[in-house]
C-alpha cells in the first residue's frame, strides 16, 4: 500500500490523499498505488500541496488505526492540530 502525503500550504499541517483530494485524517488516505507518482505531480504542480511525497503503508484493522490516531492527536496535539 502507498499513501500520498504532504503539507498544507496554508496551515502547514501534514494532509493525506483521499483519492479525490486532500484530509488532514490520515484513516482518510486512499492508496495511490502505481498512479502515485503521477498524482504527486499533478497536485504539486497545481499547488494544492507543499512537498509531497509518497510512503509505503500498512493496513490494519480500523478499530486500531483509530485508537492509533487519537493517541498521535493526543501526544502532539496543537502543535500538528487544523486551524
Amino acid at each position: 500500500m502507498k499513501l500520498l502525503t504532504g503539507n498544507d500550504l496554508k496551515s502547514g499541517a501534514v494532509t493525506w490523499w483521499t483519492g479525490r483530494d486532500w484530509s488532514v485524517h490520515v484513516e482518510d488516505a486512499a492508496d495511490v498505488g502505481e498512479h502515485g507518482e503521477s498524482i504527486l505531480h499533478e497536485e504539486e504542480a497545481a499547488r494544492r500541496v507543499n512537498a509531497p511525497y509518497i510512503i509505503d503503508a500498512m493496513t490494519r484493522p480500523k478499530a486500531r488505526a483509530r485508537r492509533i490516531s487519537k493517541t498521535a492527536f493526543a501526544l502532539w496535539g496543537r502543535q500538528y492540530a487544523p486551524t
